[in-house]
This record gives structure tokens, C-alpha cells and sequence, in this order.
């Protein structure tokens, strides 16, 4: 698959499952505020998803449609980090995994308003203040729960243990970023980590919250390899397009 499509299904496919991921806590959330801001995150996300799987479209001159690439592709077909798709246990990790996504998000977005790609650089500096949005809120609640009653801390450190090993997904860099760099497309993102662990090293120490030991890293998400919710996942958004493919309303 050409480079370019493969890091653009790679973005769009992240942003789109965790904006499923968010959309349920619609109507579930533990206060109203928090409904309506998950929310409002997750239309942010999926409209981010609509933006990358256009370029990939593009790119690809197949004739395929954002559509077709949200609804009639396999399991192993998507290319999504495999943090966003760990189901929603809890608000704790709800929280916690928007939170660490974030932490990866802004930097990444910010590298990319440098793209050599017009497209890319442009839905960079057009989706960052939303991102800027997201980290800032996701933050200010890390640290208030880890920060917190004994309960909401141990809620919140339970959710760290559990998400950050997959966290290591979201910023594995292989063949394809390295070819995207190679020819000026995208800025050299070795950088991302690094902000990614500066981040998270200074609101997690705020947050009381411990950082798990070095352990087995959880990755392979941007190579089509799932955990077993992804399938779950794919059959609740997938079905009523797949049940009724020519529909339109």
C-alpha cells in the first residue's frame, strides 16, 4: 500500500474509533458537563476522521468514498493505534485513555502543521485548536481525580496500570513514516515521544498518579493486529451500513 494512504488510514482510523469509543458515554455519562463535552469530543474526532480518510481516498484513486473506508472494511483492514479501541470499563479509563491519546495528539498535530503535504498541513492547523481543546480538559480532570478523594485515586492509577502499556502504539514509527519523512511529506517525528513523555511525566506526577514500570509494550494496532473489544467495536458501527448498503437519508 502506498505510504501515504497507509499513515493517512492510520490517523483517521485512531480518530475515528476513539470517536465511537466516546460517542457511548453519551446519555452515560456521571454529570451532564461530562456527557456533553465526550460528546462534543467525539464529533471533533470523526470529523477529523472525514478529513483524513479524504486524503487517503485521494491517494488511493480507487473511488472509494470516507464511507466505504469507515464501514466496509475488516477488523484487519484497520490501522488504528490499539489504545482507542480498549473498551469503556469505566469513566476512570475513559478518562485516562482520552487523556494519554491527547498527550500523543497535540504534539503529533503540531508536527504535522510542518507537513510538506498540503492536505496534511492544513487539516494540522485546522484540527490542532480542537486538540489544544481536548488535552486541556482531559488534563485539569486527571489531575483533580488523581488528585482526589482516595477512591477516585485509586480508580484513576487502576486505569493508568491498565492503558499504559498500549500507549506504546500510538507513536511506533516503521518503514512507512520513515519513507513519508524521507521525501518531505512529514516533518521527522522522533519529537512526538518526546513531548508525549514530558506531558505526561508533569501532570501525572500532579495527579499523585504513579507510572507503571517498564513492561511489555502493547503494540501492533498500526499493522491490523486488535485486541479482542475491536471486533465488538466494528460490528455496532458497521451495521447498518453493511445491512443496508445503498441507503440514503
Amino acid at each position: 500500500m502506498d505510504p501515504l494512504v497507509t499513515f493517512c488510514l492510520r490517523m483517521g482510523d485512531t480518530t475515528l474509533i476513539l470517536g465511537q469509543q466516546t460517542a457511548a458515554w453519551c446519555g452515560h455519562a456521571p454529570v451532564l458537563e461530562e456527557d456533553i463535552a465526550f460528546a462534543n469530543m467525539g464529533l471533533d474526532l470523526i470529523g477529523q476522521t472525514q478529513l483524513w480518510y479524504e486524503i487517503a481516498a485521494q491517494a488511493e484513486g480507487q473511488g472509494r468514498t470516507p464511507d466505504d473506508l469507515a464501514f466496509f472494511r475488516t477488523e484487519r483492514q484497520f490501522l488504528n493505534a490499539q489504545l482507542v479501541e480498549r473498551p469503556n470499563v469505566d469513566f476512570a479509563h475513559a478518562l485516562m485513555r482520552q487523556y494519554l491519546f491527547d498527550a500523543w495528539h497535540l504534539p503529533i498535530q503540531e508536527a504535522l502543521c510542518e507537513s510538506g503535504h498540503q492536505a496534511i498541513r492544513e487539516l494540522a492547523q485546522k484540527s490542532v485548536k480542537e486538540v489544544r481543546y481536548h488535552i486541556d480538559r482531559s488534563r485539569d480532570l486527571i489531575v483533580r481525580l488523581g488528585d482526589g478523594s482516595e477512591e477516585s485515586h485509586a480508580m484513576m492509577q487502576g486505569a493508568l496500570d491498565a492503558l499504559w502499556p498500549y500507549a506504546a502504539d500510538l507513536m511506533a514509527i516503521d518503514a512507512v513514516e520513515q519513507a513519508l519523512v524521507g521525501i518531505g511529506m512529514l516533518p521527522p517525528l522522533d519529537r512526538v515521544a518526546c513531548a508525549f513523555e514530558a506531558e505526561t511525566a508533569v501532570t501525572l506526577d500532579r495527579a499523585t498518579l504513579a507510572i507503571p514500570g517498564n513492561g511489555h509494550a502493547r503494540t501492533g494496532g498500526r499493522t491490523g493486529i486488535h485486541t479482542e473489544t475491536m471486533g465488538y467495536i466494528l460490528a455496532e458501527m458497521q451495521q447498518i451500513p453493511r445491512s443496508f448498503p445503498d441507503a440514503r437519508w
